[in-house]
């Protein structure tokens, strides 16, 4: 196995960006396969985003997190999957502004969607109450873990019948845009072979994710620099492009529900690299090693979920530089919540 800390910085740091760029990549031609899937398999953009998508994009945010949170590295866990949450949600915003013809929040309305934002802002708020919680582990694993995941399974199921059965949806205007698959469901042939892609993408996706976690150590205990920040800004942020490429690319291809769904979806998943990282981190309860760094990102994330919601049920179909008001309070909440964060000593 490749020691991280027997390299040089700068081999490091070379590793780090390398691994960002092949994250990009694989992150560019995931889209276009996810959006095919979403059509040949019948299971639609919605849900096509939020589970396959979602997960998948996610999966070096995964290998980061617990990678770190194996390597002794708890807080860097906690804020790479926080802090990643953060940034995804404010890549709607810069995809709304990659959708001229109206505020995309408006044209991508959909029922599930607003279910993944509800389910995403009780998930987040469940690492918050474990950390106020007495320290209570079973073979050093807290019971929040199983809690998260439960939940994270029945919003799941939830947010299936929401699309099965809807007993409710927004009203069609003549900005909406529905999901109309481009190609028949059903043909076997063209399933495995995306299917096969998928699955080569997302190995790419996964290795890329260990490198970054390790040169991201690195690059932290050398700088001396709050393993917080780093996971915020540096791990979070390189682990997260995916979303940024796959959205801003389902926007561009029409895929405006699968765009939000995507990043939606991949926020609830991403709430799961702290069970995970609870799993890997032998030591005792992640929850509580959470600094007010960590408290400030979750609820950082909340707060930028909740004017999401807002927008998509509020409908604006143009605001400000022909972006939604919830687009401008989210960047808005990002930048001070992000100096805010950096701020508080690590």
């Amino acid at each position: 196995m490749l020691e991280f800390e027997a390299l040089p910085s700068w081999v490091n740091i070379a590793g780090f960006a390398i691994a960002g760029l092949a994250i990009v990549f694989a992150g560019t031609r995931i889209t276009a396969v996810a959006d095919r899937l979403a059509d040949v398999t019948g299971l639609g953009e919605a849900a096509t985003g939020a589970v396959l998508l979602g997960a998948i994009t996610s999966l070096s945010g995964i290998v980061t997190s617990v990678t770190a949170a194996y390597s002794g590295h708890p807080q860097l866990a906690v804020s790479n999957a926080a802090g990643g949450i953060a940034v995804q949600t404010l890549f709607i915003a810069i995809a709304d502004f990659a959708y001229g013809r109206a505020n995309l929040e408006h044209a991508a309305a959909s029922a599930t969607n607003l279910v993944y934002g509800t389910l995403l802002i009780a998930l987040l708020s469940l690492p918050l109450i474990a950390h106020f919680a007495p320290p209570v582990t079973v073979w050093s694993v807290n019971p929040c873990t199983a809690l998260l995941i439960f939940a994270y399974l029945f919003g799941l199921q939830q947010a299936s019948k929401a699309d099965r059965l809807p007993m409710w949806g927004p009203r069609e205007t003549e900005e909406t845009r529905t999901d109309i698959p481009d190609e028949p469901a059903g043909d076997r042939r063209t399933m495995v072979r995306l299917a096969l892609s998928f699955v080569a993408l997302a190995v790419v996706v996964g290795i890329s994710g260990y490198v970054v976690a390790k040169s991201g150590i690195v690059i932290a205990e050398r700088g001396d620099i709050a393993e917080g920040v780093v996971g915020a800004f540096l791990t979070g942020v390189v682990t997260s492009l995916p979303e940024l490429v796959t959205t801003v690319s389902a926007v561009r291809r029409g895929a405006l529900t699968l765009a939000v769904g995507g990043i939606l979806g991949g926020n609830t998943f991403d709430v799961l690299f702290v069970a995970f990282s609870d799993i890997a981190y032998r030591e005792g309860s992640i929850y509580h090693t959470l600094s007010a760094q960590q408290s400030t990102l979750f609820v950082v994330s909340i707060l930028m979920t909740s004017v999401l919601i807002l927008g998509l049920l509020r409908r604006e179909k143009h605001g400000f530089a022909n972006i939604g008001f919830e687009s401008v309070l989210i960047i808005g909440i990002y930048i001070v919540g992000m100096a805010t964060m950096a701020a508080i000593p690590g």
